[in-house]
């Protein structure tokens, strides 16, 4: 198996490198300055023991690989660059095994158009990507967890191979059958992610950032309801992450926030339309209200038009904003 990762930012750069250390044949597709900085000066790999420059294969575009057999995607891009990534990939290696190593819970059936062999990974992985050619993973026991499946369901050869290759990487994953029941839970996690990048990576406990949450939540269980979703519960999410991840400082700081606060930072597109938008893409297929989600959605949407930076509203005025 060569896992060829497609989207090499803070997830797809933390799997290839954990990959390279230990051995595996891994290749990376980056584009822009990022993928510039990596072919020119290797990947930058830091974590809370080490910082080191890997010496990855790289490349700038599906179709300038040499694809063979064996291979298997490890598609990592932002939601909103799935189809864009899936036209490319499909017209340079034709059918290949697909993972969508990514948030949201649509990637599997937008990639399911051009694809038969279509696997989801469950991403619980603390990094950071803020500058080009340097991606920062947080954890200092495993670095991840990365549990994997076929869509929409069932395991095959791909998942117990690569899940394999993943433990021997320092990253936990298992691969699972009901895949996508554990990247539901995920998506409510994500909710709040839009949350902290409009607010600020410091709140998360005051009383408005809690009724925030609790509205985006309330919509988000009444919606999976109505549609017959029934995702992992919580108890079962909490009890899989164990004590695995054990977040630290890089050179003394902290992460500065997730991955759509790291989005706003950059300056590029957000995800959160498939990610608070699937909510309200549920909620007008069955008929359940989701202003709250919806509300959330256009601000943070606007945010990133203006080119706002993390932190640019209060979790009051957002809460006002939601509850008007």
């Amino acid at each position: 198996m060569r896992v060829v990762v497609l989207g090499a930012g803070g997830i797809g750069g933390t799997i290839g490198a954990r990959l390279h250390q230990a051995g595996y044949d891994v290749v990376l597709i980056a584009r822009g300055a990022h993928g510039e900085a990596i072919r020119e000066r290797g990947l930058t790999f830091a974590t809370p023991e080490e910082r080191v420059t890997l010496r990855i294969p790289a490349y700038g575009h599906a179709g300038e690989l040499t694809w063979r057999d064996g291979d298997v995607v490890v598609l990592a891009a932002k939601s909103q660059d799935t189809e864009a990534a899936a036209r490319d990939l499909v017209a340079a290696a034709g059918q290949v095994p697909v993972v969508a190593a990514q948030n949201g819970v649509a990637n599997e059936r937008t990639l399911s158009r051009w694809f038969g062999d279509v696997h989801g990974m469950c991403v619980m992985m603390p990094t950071a990507h803020l500058e080009p050619g340097v991606v920062m993973a947080h954890s200092a026991a495993a670095t991840g967890i990365l549990d994997l499946g076929r869509h929409p369901a069932g395991a095959d050869d791909v998942d117990v191979e690569l899940a394999a290759a993943l433990r021997a990487s320092r990253i936990e994953s298992e691969p699972r059958t009901d895949i996508m029941r554990w990247k539901y839970r995920k998506l409510l996690t994500n909710l709040g992610n839009a949350v902290q990048a409009l607010c600020g990576a410091g709140h998360g406990t005051d009383d408005a950032t809690r009724e925030v949450l609790a509205m985006l939540h309330a919509e988000a269980d009444a919606v999976l309801a109505a549609a017959g979703i029934d995702p992992v519960t919580e108890a079962e999410d909490v009890e899989r992450r164990a004590d695995h991840l054990q977040i630290r400082g890089i050179s003394g700081e902290t992460r500065a926030g997730g991955s759509t606060w790291q989005s706003l930072a950059r300056g590029s597109g957000v995800e959160t339309d498939f990610l608070n938008g699937e909510i309200a893409l549920l909620g007008r297929l069955h008929g359940v209200p989701t202003p709250s989600n919806a509300g959330l959605q256009a601000l943070i949407r606007h945010a990133a038009a203006r080119g706002d930076g993390p932190g640019s509203m209060t979790p009051v005025e957002l809460l006002r904003n939601l509850a008007s």
